[in-house]
């Protein structure tokens, strides 16, 4: 079974032993490391420790409702998914399990699948909302790429760029520094369709040049294209 590099660690807040250690012993052959606390002391402890990409939390805890360890941690600043597993199947405790934060609630008694898919899900909507927080723009404060509006600013003005030059622009402002030969940029821009005698590229890098100013792509003799921002 392939897992990344790292292992994913998780929080388990659970004071029956039984349970836990059934747990744990599902996650651990799934290829997780899972850290065990018993009570809402430990809980908070550990959890502030910010080593942790997922909690399981139980609400039958012996020192603090679980509902209110969970609205504490959420205070605190804890902001990776919660899976709630409780015996308490009511509606209104399922409600408050939501409003307090929780990712997802599940009920005793239940099957170690679904906790896992569960588990799972949670993850991969933490790192879709990760990589969602991506930069929306690229270069320095002289020279800057907004891809959103699709736009490049220059000297403080914002130019609209047609949509080649900009996916070109692109191109040259996540690969600043390195030289570009043209098939690159032909296949990164155009596709694989176009004529490699076309001079497409030599015509759309004069476009920028003239946008951009003409010092910050420099020609390497033989070898294509190396885009600098402007650091005067």
């Amino acid at each position: 079974m392939h897992h990344d590099s790292f292992m994913t660690h998780l929080l388990l807040i659970e004071d029956e032993e039984r349970i836990a250690s059934f747990v744990e012993k599902g996650l651990r052959s799934n290829g997780f490391t899972v850290a065990i606390a018993g009570d809402g002391k430990t809980a908070t402890g550990l959890a502030l420790t910010g080593d942790f990409s997922l909690i399981i939390l139980d609400l039958g805890l012996p020192d603090q409702d679980g509902l209110e360890l969970l609205e504490s941690l959420r205070g605190q600043g804890i902001e990776i998914p919660i899976v709630i597993l409780t015996a308490r199947d009511d509606l209104d405790d399922k409600v408050a399990g939501f409003e307090g934060g929780a990712d997802d609630y599940l009920t005793k008694p239940f099957r170690f699948e679904e906790l896992l898919v569960r588990i799972k899900a949670r993850l991969r909507d933490r790192s879709v909302s990760k990589a969602q927080a991506q930069p929306t723009t690229l270069g320095n404060g002289l020279m800057q790429l907004d891809l959103r509006s699709r736009q490049v600013k220059v000297q403080g003005k914002w130019i609209e760029l047609p949509s080649r030059e900009f996916t070109l622009a692109e191109l040259f402002f996540q690969n600043e520094g390195q030289v570009l030969s043209r098939e690159q940029i032909l296949n990164r821009v155009w596709g694989y369709d176009y004529d490699p005698g076309s001079n497409i590229v030599d015509v759309y890098v004069g476009y920028l040049r003239k946008k951009l100013g003409s010092s910050c792509i420099k020609t390497v003799r033989g070898q294509g294209y190396c885009f600098q921002l402007s650091m005067s």
